[in-house]
């Protein structure tokens, strides 16, 4: 019985020390944080990042959670991704091996420690360490209303019980979802016209203060008038990599505003050559109905076919009609064009000044470099409808 009793001290013991090296309890010099980290020059990148920093010299401990972890490798990443069905991961490393990323590509990191008692440390280490278990680290990521940044009001409010306040009396103007996104891209980019593209009208709606905290600089913003329990949630601020915002080295030629105003000058160009020769060119026609109806069967598709929250309801889909594709090849094998065809041409034009209205009057916003691309399919569309009334 002694032996056995022994033998179930030893494992009690164990056990112990294996719960305390699991969730340690910190001392009374620990501190935790939230970094910030600056735009970067990939896409992902852009809109900069956020983390949580866990620091205990006493211990020895000092690592940071990481809610932005994806994995390219992971099973249909990119299907899943086209789906709207993205998984990403809480992880966990040290300090310094986060930091060396961010000291490889020169973008500052910044630093807010939290004004919290020993157990409130406690209970945030908790509840980090139990979200970072295997059954419970991954979550279905959402770009705008959950991702790593947007989940520090969450936790916050999920830990302190209703004593956190988020003022709103350092945003001079509350931006609507797309405004956020689009002060981190350069408007005249490929990635800023792809996110507007897919972007639907729902993100044109105005953000929450809250809400506001999808982006990481926000985020930074908010906790700076944040409150607990009617004292400021943070205590300090200090600046860990001081580095300059990257600049935007975009070459114009290569632009998306550049490629459409060229565009627009070819399809005229053509368009005159046509006009005076009483003639069409069919392969420009089908190019024209092909690539705007696989561009509408895609928005389409991403509007009423997967899980994305942010492209519903996107009116990109009347200039870009996915009933063009059809078109394109009935335009090719049909040297005359039919009653129905010319009605055609006239609803899409109908459809292009619709957009416009809906653009002037706020219910969705466009890429500005829609433009030339607007009046380049108009000036087709006008001559295409002119000539289907020739004998």
């Amino acid at each position: 019985m002694g032996r056995l009793f022994s033998v179930l001290s030893l494992m009690l013991l164990l056990f112990q020390i294996n719960t305390v090296a699991q969730t340690p309890s910190l001392s009374e010099s620990s501190t935790i944080s939230l970094l910030t980290c600056g735009s970067g020059e990939e896409l992902y990148s852009s809109f900069g990042h956020t983390a949580f920093r866990v620091q205990d010299p006493a211990l020895g401990i000092d690592v940071v959670y990481n809610y932005g972890t994806f994995d390219f490798n992971k099973p249909n990443f990119y299907l899943n991704f086209a789906k709207g069905k993205l998984i990403y991961s809480l992880s966990r490393t040290s300090f310094e091996r986060f930091l060396y990323e961010y000291e490889l590509e020169k973008r500052w990191v910044r630093e807010q420690i939290f004004d919290l008692n020993l157990a409130e440390r406690n209970r945030i280490l908790a509840f980090l360490e139990n979200n970072y278990k295997p059954e419970n680290r991954d979550y279905a990521y959402d770009p705008l209303l959950n991702n790593c940044s947007s989940i520090t009001g969450d936790i916050l409010i999920d830990q302190f019980n209703g004593s956190i306040e988020f003022k709103e009396s350092h945003l001079k103007k509350q931006y609507s979802f797309r405004q956020l996104v689009r002060q981190y891209l350069s408007y005249n980019s490929w990635s800023a016209f792809g996110i507007d593209l897919a972007f639907g009208s729902v993100v044109d709606r105005v953000a929450t203060v809250r809400e506001h905290m999808f982006m990481p600089y926000y985020a930074m913003y908010q906790l700076r008038n944040t409150t607990k329990r009617g004292k400021p949630l943070v205590k300090r601020e200090r600046v860990i990599l001081d580095y300059a915002e990257l600049e935007d080295n975009s070459f114009f030629p290569l632009s998306p505003l550049f490629w459409f105003s060229l565009l627009f000058v070819f399809i005229c160009v053509i368009t005159y050559l046509d006009r005076s020769h009483k003639a069409r060119s069919r392969w420009l026609d089908f190019s024209i109905f092909l690539v705007t109806g696989l561009v509408g069967t895609i928005l389409l598709i991403l509007w009423l076919a997967t899980d994305h929250t942010s492209t519903p309801y996107n009116y990109n889909v009347l200039w870009a009609m996915p009933f063009n594709l059809v078109f394109a090849f009935i335009l090719l094998a049909e040297p005359r064009f039919s009653t129905w065809m010319s009605k055609y041409l006239l609803l899409l034009l109908g459809l292009m000044a619709l957009v416009i209205l809906l653009w002037i009057v706020g219910v969705q916003s466009f890429s500005p470099v829609l433009i030339p691309l607007f009046l380049a399919l108009g000036v087709r569309y006008l001559y295409l409808l002119k000539i289907s009334k020739l004998p």
